[in-house]
């Protein structure tokens, strides 16, 4: 059709690099998956070095694992340099990597509180920072996709108040930034999983720290999802299919915060 960029081409990442946190396993692996499918070199980011490494072997050339953890500054920077210095550039941005310990606030320890904090929110922050600096370097834009969680809209169950209070800041964080990186073509976008069958998700089960039995039967599709159901949508966001988007989240969820 005249003046449209054909369906293929506005799905294709050839020439694009992406960092994405959290990328051994899960949502994190499910992202890396489909990014890497619509041609982007993938650096899969993970305090898991070995798991890191063993991701990215399995998806072959333009992949590679890198072990960090994102509170730490040094090794965030690291990070950044790593992919631009083996891909050449680094155009996008996924912030995946969180943690989600289940502890009511009256046996919460404050180190607990702190560390949640630490990952979900310092961690988006310093990813954020130093990759966007590379981004307007470069001169060509970018895109930032930040992970948070249908708690950035609701609370799920108690024993999450510190993973809330993190994720309703990824949001806030996640719009403001579209705010500043705009002027530079950067979009910063944001998706909120709902209840996703991952690695994490299944031993905290197992261990008696939840029961999913109650959220599960509020979700009106009646199934968890899956890690590409999120691996698709982040491919959205980072391709031109959402090429006029920015500040928003998309929710992911099966219909859960309908119920």
């Amino acid at each position: 059709m005249d003046g449209l960029l054909p369906l293929r081409e506005t799905i294709d990442l050839s020439g694009k690099s992406a960092v994405v946190t959290g990328g051994a396993k899960g949502i994190g692996w499910g992202i890396a998956a489909r990014l890497h499918e619509a041609g982007a070199a993938v650096l899969l980011a993970d305090l898991d070095a070995a798991g890191a490494d063993e991701s990215a072997a399995k998806l072959g050339d333009r992949a590679a694992g890198f072990g960090i953890d994102v509170s730490d500054e040094e090794q965030v920077r690291a990070m950044v340099a790593a992919c631009r210095e083996r891909f050449g550039s680094l155009d996008i941005l996924v912030n995946n990597a969180g943690i989600f310990p289940s502890t009511p606030v009256s046996a919460m320890d404050p180190a607990e509180f702190d560390r949640v904090i630490a990952v979900n929110l310092r961690g988006v922050f310093l990813c954020t920072k130093y990759a966007a600096a590379a981004m307007v370097e470069q001169g060509r834009g970018g895109r930032i996709v930040n992970v948070t969680s249908i708690d950035a809209v609701h609370p799920s169950m108690i024993g999450l108040a510190h993973y809330d209070a993190s994720k309703h800041g990824v949001w806030g964080f996640t719009k403001n930034t579209a705010i500043e990186f705009a002027p530079h073509g950067i979009q910063v976008n944001a998706i909120a999983p709902g209840a996703i069958a991952t690695p994490g998700v299944a031993a905290m089960q197992s261990g008696g720290e939840v029961n999913l039995e109650p959220f599960l039967a509020m979700i009106p599709m009646r199934r968890m999802g899956e890690p590409d159901d999120i691996g698709k949508v982040a491919l959205f966001l980072c391709s031109d299919l959402a090429s006029y988007m920015t500040g928003s989240q998309v929710v992911v969820d099966g219909g859960r915060l309908l119920s």
